[in-house]
């Protein structure tokens, strides 16, 4: 192998590409590197933290719905008490109601009797007063005797 200038040339024009490229081609490309592993790395982290905020919504939303849950349940529960404390409520009127009429009509019915009472009493005052006058074969004067005809109404 013959070294000649050819060889030399070459060598030297080899070193001037090497330094050329280590100086004007390795940085650029090496901060072209840098900046696409840092977004890489940006990308990957910015993923985790959305699967953290996945879960995280995930449980919060649980936890929401579990206390949705609660409060409907609570709600029911409630609707229930005010149901049957208005059913008791509706009884205890209607029971009132009820022994407010049952009173009136015993009252009415009271009043029906002593009427009749009364109606039976002049009846039979009357009859008493025909079958005595029938007996006496006179007349009777219900005015003249209106003081003993009551006193036959009280004892009847």
């Amino acid at each position: 192998m013959n070294i000649n200038l050819t060889l030399l040339m070459q060598a030297a024009a080899f070193a001037a590409f090497i330094w050329f490229t280590a100086r004007f081609v390795w940085p650029p490309l090496m901060r072209a590197i840098e900046n696409r592993q840092k977004q890489i790395a940006d990308g990957l982290a910015a993923g985790e933290q959305g699967r953290q905020n996945l879960s995280t919504a995930e449980k919060r939303s649980a936890d929401m719905l579990a206390e949705g849950k609660a409060k409907a349940a609570e709600i029911v529960a409630l609707g229930e008490k005010f149901k049957s404390e208005t059913m008791e409520q509706a009884k205890v009127l209607a029971k009132a109601e009820a022994d407010r009429i049952v009173a009136a009509a015993k009252a009415e019915i009271e009043q029906e009797v002593a009427r009749a009472k009364e109606s039976l009493r002049n009846s039979v005052a009357d009859l008493a007063v025909a079958g005595a006058s029938k007996i006496l074969k006179r007349e009777v004067d219900a005015k003249a005797h209106a003081d003993l005809l009551r006193e036959i109404q009280q004892k009847l």
